[in-house]
């Protein structure tokens, strides 16, 4: 199941030798051949990966009222767009800029909601530590970003003036409870992109209050039932693969064991509270 790169960013374990941008490029060239690829793509996301369940639980909570209206969102941090594509089936109102700093995948974002005649999307390449559109957007998302950029306080600053009154960003990002599969503190991440092994969740609200919001709420995400299932689909296909390719030919025969019990935790995972966890879900109001 070549899925499993495409969002290697987080709650991975696989050996040093694992370098995740080929494999990104290789898989984007794959699902990118038809729209019916990249769509059935986007479908098995929202299934395997639990922060989706906990971002679509957010967003859906957000939407309740509002398809018929016409308004901005701001996609922070847009990787291959499937957060775009979800919330671009809600609405036809809902006007969406998906920004990047990848080039390649902007393009081939652009090309394929051009296909697929959702005119309502725009893709275009934004540094988001320089990026600012005062007060125009309704919602901003940023999932599994923050994480990558050192200069988290101008990016939250940045999102703060680009929303309207009112406006609400969302954020996926890991903890700092085991959230780069960090432990102790004489581990290191091995993800090379991550500039932070996770985010105390205390850490993150006061950055976000000095850059100007005032109403948070944090909850940790990867609970118990979501860290067993991350080893079940995650941890150790990605373990077997660092070892040898040869566990290519036994990963639909692994999932087709193990992917019903994946759906069942998950489905566990975003609808408990937890009291602690590897992932955090954030939402801060202008």
């Amino acid at each position: 199941m070549l899925f499993l790169f495409s969002q290697l960013h987080t709650f991975t374990n696989a050996p040093d030798t694992l370098h995740y941008d080929p494999i990104k490029r290789s898989l984007g060239e794959v699902f990118n051949r038809t729209p019916l690829l990249r769509r059935l793509f986007y479908h098995m996301l929202d299934l395997l990966l639990l922060r989706t369940w906990h971002v679509h639980r957010e967003l859906r909570q957000w939407a309740k009222g509002r398809t018929n209206e016409a308004l901005n969102i701001l996609d922070a941090g847009s990787g291959y767009g499937q957060y775009t594509y979800w919330l671009s089936g809600l609405s036809e109102k809902w006007h969406i800029l998906a920004v990047d700093v990848k080039d390649e995948q902007i393009a081939d974002s652009n090309k394929f909601f051009r296909e697929i005649g959702r005119t309502n999307v725009q893709f275009a390449v934004q540094d988001l530590v320089l990026y600012q559109e005062p007060n125009t957007f309704d919602m901003a998302l940023a999932v599994d970003v923050m994480e990558h950029i050192l200069e988290d306080v101008e990016v939250f600053r940045n999102v703060h003036a680009s929303l309207k009154d009112g406006g609400m960003l969302v954020i996926s990002t890991p903890s700092d409870q085991g959230g780069s599969d960090v432990h102790s503190d004489g581990e290191t991440s091995f993800i090379e992109e991550h500039v932070r092994d996770g985010y105390n969740i205390h850490e993150i609200q006061q950055k976000l209050r000095t850059a100007g919001f005032e109403r948070i709420e944090a909850q940790y995400s990867y609970g118990e039932p979501g860290q067993i299932s991350w080893r079940l689909s995650m941890k150790y296909p990605i373990l077997m693969l660092g070892k040898s390719k040869l566990f290519f030919i036994l990963l639909p025969f692994y999932y087709l064991v193990t992917f019903p019990f994946c759906l069942l935790l998950n489905w566990l995972d975003a609808n408990t509270k937890h009291d602690s966890g590897t992932g955090l879900i954030v939402k801060a109001w202008k």
